[in-house]
């Protein structure tokens, strides 16, 4: 648990040091394995929130596929074919502010099927919770919800207004109080600040989650945020990530949609000094790297897989 008091003035000033200063600083606290997780989009599109960065959002016409629940044999498949790419942790993801109750049944069938896999770490990714949601997910073995709070709080209403930041820790902490683990994140580059970045590292330090998903956006044609290509440069994305291993040092930081933004080398800069966990294949509505190009990549830096 972390304890020592670490000030928004003294993460600013880290963040504004010399670059390799800084990502030496953040080395001190990664270990030397990665840990991989993929996932599978369970339900696409039609959900009703207005974030601005957002293909499934039916506030705008992105011409997405939607497409209902899927079946627990198609997440079998998935699951095993992670496994195959070393993966340890695997999710059920599905669009909409909150989870269906017509079809939480279905989800929580979902997320049993992935405890069916010895070896695989079961997640979910279904939205902001009731009590009553939380515990059932606690009780039919669900070991990491994810839920990201996007963004900091004095910024969250530039990013959407059809839900608060509020709500968003509202449900962090109820996985908490039922025992499950959290993972917890944030989407850079969406015009924020970069005080607003080190805001975002100090209210997550406060939440403490196992996991930071670390997201750089890619713009969406059609979306409020489709011209946001220049919010946030590689140096800039390489510090943020720097300060928030370093605010917190007990969470792992984790690569996942859009990593692609950085270069080869600054990928592997992160992976060395900021970055424990990737999300590995394709995400939601946008591309990653293929698994073996990560395995690859991981080996080529030395450093284990943690299955």
């Amino acid at each position: 648990m972390i304890t020592e008091t670490l000030t928004k003035e003294k993460l600013l000033e880290l963040y504004n040091s010399d670059l390799d200063t800084l990502l030496k600083e953040s080395a001190k606290y990664v270990k030397n394995g990665v840990e991989f997780c993929s996932l599978v989009n369970a339900r696409n599109g039609r959900c009703s929130q207005n974030c601005k960065y957002c293909a499934q959002s039916s506030h705008y016409n992105t011409d997405i596929e939607t497409y209902p629940l899927i079946k627990p044999e198609e997440v079998r498949k998935a699951v095993l074919e992670a496994k195959e790419n070393h993966v340890s942790r695997f999710s059920i993801v599905t669009s909409g502010k909150s989870p269906d109750e017509s079809d939480f049944g279905g989800i929580l069938d979902l997320i049993k099927e992935v405890n069916k896999e010895e070896g695989i770490k079961s997640c979910a990714s279904i939205g902001i919770l009731t009590e009553e949601q939380a515990k059932q997910l606690a009780e039919s073995g669900l070991v990491r919800f994810h839920h990201n709070i996007n963004t900091s709080s004095s910024y969250y209403g530039e990013v959407c207004t059809t839900h608060s930041w509020q709500d968003r820790l509202n449900t962090c902490r109820l996985v908490k109080k039922y025992g499950m683990e959290l993972c917890c994140g944030v989407i850079l580059g969406m015009g924020e600040t970069v005080e607003q970045r080190v805001e975002m590292a100090l209210e997550l330090r406060k939440i403490q989650p196992d996991s930071i998903p670390i997201n750089i956006l890619m713009p969406i044609k059609n979306t409020p945020f489709e011209n946001y290509h220049d919010k946030i440069d590689e140096e800039n994305i390489l510090r943020t990530l720097a300060v928030f291993k370093i605010a917190n040092p007990d969470s792992i930081l984790r690569f996942c949609g859009g990593r692609m933004r950085l270069s080869e080398e600054n990928q592997q800069k992160a992976l060395q000094s900021c970055v424990e966990g990737i999300l590995t294949g394709n995400y939601l509505t946008t591309t990653g790297k293929s698994p073996q190009e990560d395995i690859n990549l991981v080996k080529s830096l030395h450093k284990i897989i943690i299955r």
